[in-house]
């Protein structure tokens, strides 16, 4: 049996933005897939590492946050659209008031959170402008 830590460094999803590609058809998935949609049986799925890097294409902010985030609040959670296709939702770091769709972003390494004070401290992906 593997260590909490080990197992969650395992993740690259979680840790390095990795997701899937088909060979077939040259589709990007994010989170992992285990076939393609588009190929079904035909399509050869392989580990991907995404650039990190796209734009905004939906966003709001958060100002009344859920218990543990309070001390972030305001924040902006956005829907990130990566260069290579795939849509997910991240926490954009930096001024609100500057956020707008269409503004281009990197990911970045940072803490999520924590598990009380003395408890696990997590990381993973959040974005910043690219140009931060």
């Amino acid at each position: 049996m593997s260590s909490v830590p080990r197992f969650w460094r395992s993740l690259g999803s979680r840790y390095n933005l990795e997701g899937t590609r088909c060979k077939e058809c040259g589709e990007h998935f994010y989170p992992p897939r285990n076939f393609c949609v588009n190929c079904r049986r035909v399509g050869h799925i392989e580990p991907y590492r995404f650039k990190g890097t796209g734009e905004i294409i939906s966003y709001t902010v958060i100002h009344t946050a859920a218990e543990g985030f309070e001390d972030l609040a305001p924040y902006t959670l956005a829907i990130i659209q990566l260069d290579e296709g795939p849509r997910l939702t991240s926490q954009v770091i930096g001024d609100p008031e500057k956020i707008h769709i269409g503004m281009r972003v990197r990911s970045v390494f940072r803490k999520l959170g924590e598990d009380g004070e003395g408890g696990m401290i997590y990381y993973g992906t959040k974005f910043v402008p690219e140009d931060a």
